[in-house]
């Protein structure tokens, strides 16, 4: 046929007849008016039909300006639809948690891994207490949780595990046997306290709670003020104005895991499961039947199921 309405010069034209003229329609369109003029004189050669005409200083629709205009709506907003459902849609966060053990030591490295595994994913972090972080699971709130203890749940991923250090301030000393060994730790309920508490009743050590506290800081500052001792997973990173103690029994390391929401696609949870692997397999004294199974060293389908093992 050889005639074409072009989209540009129907956008001109419909601004044209909302304006009330040219120059407006060009200051709406931030184009000059000559160009305005020109894609209006484009549609008038494919009609050809006058589809404008000047009334005084200003200028009118004629009937066939009319019935393009009515024309052009349609094929502009059917246009625009069209374009708009080929927009890819943002993908909804995937919203990353962590108790503060594994967090400043673990999440920058994991964000870094995961930038590049999985680059059209937004992912979001948000670090909180293990019985809080399992309540998000619960409620939607949280999408995956890196949580310490056994992988005891059918949405849980084993990934590694934690060495366990005791730090005190520099200057502290360890009573002598027959007195209670002081303990800063966290409010229940908590692993590491658990661990610290279990470790020493085992070697008949006493203990005595010296301080408790909810968050890291609180530990750490109340072990850097001589209160007491703590147990705490630092990925071989010593706190700043702590030590680390060698008189005190070594604890068994924690489980580490990643729990899924139920309803999380699977997918994601193997590809964050699979760089947590590779991050905490580092430690070269695991032994081998300890590790999780390697990442990337077989099929997807082969390694990284969930497990359902209970005990620690």
């Amino acid at each position: 046929m050889g005639r074409t309405l072009d989209i540009a010069p129907l956008r001109s034209f419909v601004a044209v007849a909302d304006c009330g003229g040219f120059q407006r329609a060009a200051s709406a369109l931030h184009l000059s008016q000559a160009a305005v003029s020109q894609h209006v004189r484009r549609l008038e050669a494919a009609t050809g039909r006058i589809l404008v005409e000047r009334q005084g200083r200003g200028s009118r629709l004629t009937r066939d300006g009319e019935h393009l205009l009515r024309q052009a709506r349609r094929i502009l907003r059917l246009h625009d639809e069209t374009l708009h459902s080929f927009v890819p849609q943002a993908a909804e966060p995937v919203i990353i948690g962590s108790t503060e053990h594994a967090a400043a030591q673990l999440l920058p490295p994991l964000n870094g891994v995961l930038e590049q595994e999985l680059p059209d994913q937004v992912m979001r972090f948000r670090i909180d207490r293990g019985n809080r972080l399992r309540e998000g699971l619960d409620t939607g709130q949280v999408d995956l949780a890196l949580l310490l203890g056994p992988a005891d749940d059918p949405r849980a991923w084993p990934v590694g595990q934690l060495e366990l250090t005791w730090y005190s301030a520099p200057t502290w000393e360890r009573p002598s046997l027959s007195q209670p060994v002081p303990l800063v730790v966290f409010d229940q309920p908590c692993s590491l306290r658990n661990r610290a508490l279990e470790a020493l009743s085992f070697h008949a050590i006493p203990t005595v709670i010296g301080a408790e506290a909810v968050q890291l800081a609180g530990v750490q500052a109340a072990v850097r003020a001589g209160l007491g001792v703590g147990l705490m997973a630092t990925l071989g990173q010593t706190p700043e104005g702590l030590v680390a103690r060698d008189d005190l029994p070594q604890p068994a390391p924690l489980p580490i895991a990643l729990w899924a929401r139920q309803s999380l696609p699977t997918e994601i949870s193997r590809r964050v499961a699979e760089a947590l692997c590779q991050l905490l397999l580092a430690p070269a004294d695991l032994a081998p039947s300890d590790l999780p199974p390697a990442p990337l060293a077989a099929p997807v389908d082969a390694h990284l199921e969930p497990s359902t093992s209970k005990g620690v």
